[in-house]
């Protein structure tokens, strides 16, 4: 398959800047908003900013890799920072910028011979910037469980690499809106200090993130992450993210239990019988600790699982649910023996070698070119319609005359053979149906010491099978 789309201007560092101005206008405003009905958030720490880095893949967990436009996703390294306004308790509003790498092999197409049309897509995330929605649906003592929502700009550029004929294509740089939607877990360290673990999936409003057009789905990539947040200002006050959800007498938030002191009551002084049992708080946190250490230590061992026993971890496996006994490769996949492929024979009728001679002899290059004359056009469409109706497979062999150096013409002939299949495809013919081949200046069909002969040399023929 041939990508024909033309490539979109790269994107300057202007625009950059006003997404970034956007995001930020769009943050404050709407926090303000919001804090003209909060109640008594003045006396706790709102502001922070995170660091986090992690995994990026096209692979998610809410997808099938053979919906995807390549089959073999890769696992590449990314990075964000974010700056964060926590607006009450439980919900706060988050700017995120991302930049990183994608990477996945194995295009759904293949050529007849079973080489992949596309073998491996390489996508850089230069960078992404969004405002999302974060909202904490538990307070577990030092851990809070969150989920969020939101949507961006995401900036990308795009690298196709073939191996049937050993090219690149030119890299496609492209911005879209994209949604981020993950959850996470966040977990108090320290007065101030926070370990963040998430996973994020981010659905993307085209389909050419990986620079490839297949099927009707976007794109959508998974990012796993760790990193640390820090709150902002006064140390002296607490994290408005850590406080429960119970009110005060006075509108604000009571902070956590281990954090407020009980009031000193006066006991009367008279003999009592039996004294009571003081309530052992050490105990009860340290007890509620440990269940919150267990749940999340639970949560990371699912990391390792490898549900189908292959002994590559689910988080790795390229290929789950792989049959008991299978040999895999390190990415989890089945290794596949050579196959030999039978040889489909189609029924050849005269009249479609007609047709067929009659382009081949109308046919004609500009000299040192793969530049197809105009009134060669005319046969090419028969042999078009001929394709596309009797569903037959053709082989290009691309000629030369022996005017210049043999690698030049080597090359030149092959440039002919694509030159004649990329118009093919163009009226309609499936790339598939079509295979190319160059062989320079060898089995010239004319002496090449004149000039009529070396016309006829610069020449691409054509096998129906």
């Amino acid at each position: 398959m041939f990508n024909l789309k033309a490539k979109k201007p790269p994107v300057t560092m202007n625009y950059r800047l006003k997404a970034a101005v956007l995001l930020f206008s769009l943050l404050t405003t709407t926090t303000q908003l919001f804090a003209q009905t909060a109640d008594a958030t003045d006396q706790f720490r709102t502001w922070s900013i995170g660091f986090n880095g992690g995994i990026s893949t096209p692979y998610t967990i809410i997808s099938d890799n053979k919906t995807q436009d390549f089959t073999s996703p890769d696992i590449q390294y990314s990075y964000g920072v974010y700056i964060k306004n926590q607006i009450t308790n439980s919900f706060s509003l988050r700017a995120d910028f991302l930049s990183g790498k994608l990477k996945t092999d194995h295009s759904q197409e293949r050529f007849p011979s079973g080489d992949y049309i596309y073998s491996t897509s390489n996508t850089k995330v230069n960078w992404s910037a969004s405002l999302s929605g974060n909202f904490i649906f538990a307070h577990l003592g030092i851990v809070q469980p969150y989920l969020t929502l939101g949507g961006g700009v995401l900036n990308y550029t795009s690298q196709l690499y073939t191996s049937h004929i050993r090219k690149f294509y030119n890299p496609n740089t492209s911005s879209g809106f994209f949604v981020p939607a993950g959850l996470g877990l966040k977990i108090d360290l320290a007065r101030g200090v926070n370990l963040d673990i998430g996973y994020q999936v981010n659905f993307v409003s085209s389909d050419n993130l990986d620079g490839y057009i297949y099927g009707s789905n976007n794109d959508k990539f998974s990012f796993t992450h760790i990193g640390l947040e820090f709150v902002l200002g006064n140390s002296s006050k607490p994290q408005l993210s850590a406080q429960n959800k119970h009110k005060s007498r006075n509108g604000g938030y009571i902070p956590w239990t281990r954090n407020v002191k009980a009031p000193v009551q006066p006991v009367p002084i008279k003999p009592t019988p039996v004294q009571q049992i003081p309530v052992d708080s050490d105990q009860i946190k340290h007890d509620q600790l440990k269940k919150d250490l267990d749940s999340t230590n639970a949560r990371l061992a699912r990391l390792t699982v490898d549900s189908d026993g292959d002994g590559v971890p689910d988080v790795k496996d390229k290929c789950p649910n792989t049959p008991p006994g299978t040999k895999v490769d390190s990415a989890g996949c089945p290794i596949v023996l050579p196959v030999v492929k039978q040889q489909i024979e189609y029924e050849v009728k005269e009249e479609d070698r007609s047709a067929v001679k009659t382009a081949v002899q109308n046919l004609e290059f500009f000299p040192g070119t793969s530049i197809i004359h105009g009134y060669s056009l005319n046969g090419l469409d028969k042999v078009a319609d001929l394709l596309k109706k009797t569903k037959l497979h053709v082989r290009l062999e691309g000629y030369t005359d022996n005017s210049g150096k043999a690698d030049d013409n080597l090359k030149l002939s092959n440039e002919r053979a694509e030159a004649v299949k990329l118009y093919l495809v163009g009226r309609g013919v499936k790339p598939a149906q079509i295979e190319t081949v160059g062989y320079g200046s060898a089995n010239p069909v004319a002496s090449n010491k004149t000039a009529s002969g070396r016309r006829l040399n610069r020449r691409v023929e054509f096998v129906l099978y």
